[in-house]
């Protein structure tokens, strides 16, 4: 019987992994690969045990994360080596490599992401072949609903059981002391203020999620235009709209943002534009730019991933791209910039907090233990859970290690 959430545990079938028969004849020579990550952890180490029980300090030229990483077998540098961090979490859902704690470990690979370089990512064959699979996966407006429904049509139970009761699913921004919900209010709050609304102005939300933002905005005295592709999303929304008694202000529609041709006062947008893909970052701002008059304000909250970093990581698909957010590309923030001025767009008072965004994932892998443990996620096996944390930690992880931020800017219309 099919369990929820298996359209994402199946997705590495038209993916390179690295195994097969020739992986794991090649499994002891892959032994070299330590050496390279010796020599390429410039800050940090990795307490290892080798598959022949032998315990290796691997790294440990400089001061960093220390994680302490058992190596079951020779398979999981095979596919490391081959297939990046694709392969290296396949290695640990077969139980190939484990850690007491990944988080520490993910930070180390990204804190040396530079001098790392194609160590831990996809090459030859596996690399061409998890580029064709992620470009097959290209948000066109017919494909883009569904790889928005391979994530966020789990079901509104699956994230209601783990997200705060907000159902606020991007970054927080914590004060000292201060709990997620919180701290998902203030990052609303601060987005918000960036857009100086005024009772009766109209805002266009690409991206609504499940309403929080939009129901904040109404209470401003907006009128609000929600979009979103997720079935499940906009059900949602408009009962939380409908029980707050804001039906009048807030105007939820299941489409697409390239089809808005309407004007408004204001644009948000929360952690989309990592939705949209590399290729069409110029359609997205052009649509802000043709919804705004001049001087009118957009408010981005999005992801972005160290420049250097960025042509090596568009090259092929990662564990993310793969196995969560299908034809997700996160940002190359300079060119991105760039692109938005050429439309008129200026590129202002941004404000980065991926600490923030680390601590929480922290928190939903918390919260998302729990609710595993009192049964709130039914329907969902072990290897789906396994996932999913695995999921959050790699995440938290990359933001710990600073190579990839998260950040609101403002853009006024000229």
């Amino acid at each position: 019987m099919a369990t929820r959430g298996e359209h994402l545990l199946k997705a590495d079938r038209v993916f390179a992994t690295g195994g097969g028969l020739l992986g794991r004849l090649a499994a002891p020579a892959f032994a070299r690969v330590l050496e390279q990550l010796d020599v390429r952890l410039r800050e940090g180490g990795i307490h290892a045990t080798l598959p022949s029980g032998e315990r290796r300090r691997i790294g440990f030229h400089a001061p960093g994360p220390e994680p302490v990483v058992e190596l079951r077998s020779w398979l999981a540098l095979v596919r490391l080596a081959t297939s990046g961090s694709v392969g290296w979490y396949k290695a640990w859902e077969r139980g190939e490599w484990a850690s007491p704690d990944p988080v520490p470990l993910f930070d180390l690979f990204m804190r040396n992401a530079a001098s790392l370089g194609d160590a831990a990512r996809a090459k030859g064959p596996p690399r061409w072949v998890n580029r064709l699979a992620h470009l097959a996966r290209d948000n066109a407006p017919r494909r883009a609903r569904e790889n928005i429904a391979a994530h966020y049509d789990l079901g509104n139970d699956f994230y209601a059981a783990w997200l705060d009761p907000s159902m606020t699913y991007s970054s927080a921004v914590f004060a000292p002391g201060e709990d997620l919900q919180a701290a998902q209010s203030r990052k609303i709050a601060l987005l918000l203020d960036r857009l100086q609304l005024k009772p009766g102005d109209r805002l266009l939300e690409i991206g609504c999620g499940w309403g929080s933002l939009a129901i904040a905005a109404a209470e401003r005295g907006a009128q609000v235009v929600g979009l979103t592709l997720s079935g499940e999303q906009k059900a949602w929304a408009e009962r939380r709209i409908a029980e707050q008694g804001l039906s009048d202000r807030i105007d939820i529609r299941l489409a697409d943002y390239r089809d808005i041709r309407e004007r408004f006062d204001a644009v948000a947008s929360v952690e989309m534009v990592e939705a949209v893909g590399e290729r069409w970052w110029g359609a997205y701002l052009d649509r802000i730019a043709g919804a705004l008059s001049p001087g009118g304000r957009a408010a981005l909250q999005f992801i972005s991933i160290r420049p250097e970093l960025f042509d090596r990581y568009a090259a092929s698909a990662d564990f993310i791209q793969t196995y969560i957010f299908p034809g997700g590309m996160l940002l190359h923030e300079p060119r991105f910039a760039a692109m938005a001025r050429q439309r008129g767009l200026s590129w202002e008072d941004r404000d980065g907090f991926g600490l923030d965004y680390a601590e929480t994932l922290r928190l939903w892998r918390e919260r998302y233990d729990a609710a595993v443990g009192r049964g709130a996620l039914a329907g969902f096996d072990g290897r789906f859970h396994r996932l999913w944390r695995y999921y959050l930690m790699y995440c938290e992880g990359g933001f710990r290690g600073q190579g990839i931020d998260v950040a609101q800017v403002t853009l006024v219309k000229r």
